[in-house]
């Protein structure tokens, strides 16, 4: 996760910051991720599990097969080893 300083921020900008994110229920931080992951993530972003399934069902896969999209490995993968 990465850090990100904004400086020179004006006072009133972050008083209407502050009283944003009090209505919403959130911190202040809390408050600037959320207006900067919606200003720069594309709408409809679509995760890569949803397109294998979506590609698997016009594909005639059985249900089954389909669950296998939603298994995700969470043992760290090894280097290839090419020599």
């Amino acid at each position: 996760m990465a850090v990100l300083t904004v400086r020179n921020l004006p006072d009133e900008v972050h008083r209407a910051l502050r009283v944003r994110a009090a209505l919403r229920g959130r911190s202040t931080e809390a408050e600037v991720r959320a207006i900067l992951a919606e200003a720069v993530l594309p709408e409809g972003r679509v995760g890569l599990g949803s397109l294998l399934t979506a590609a698997g069902q016009r594909a005639g896969l059985t249900e089954e097969e389909l669950a296998g999209f939603a298994h995700r490995e969470t043992t760290p993968g090894h280097p290839v080893d090419l020599e």
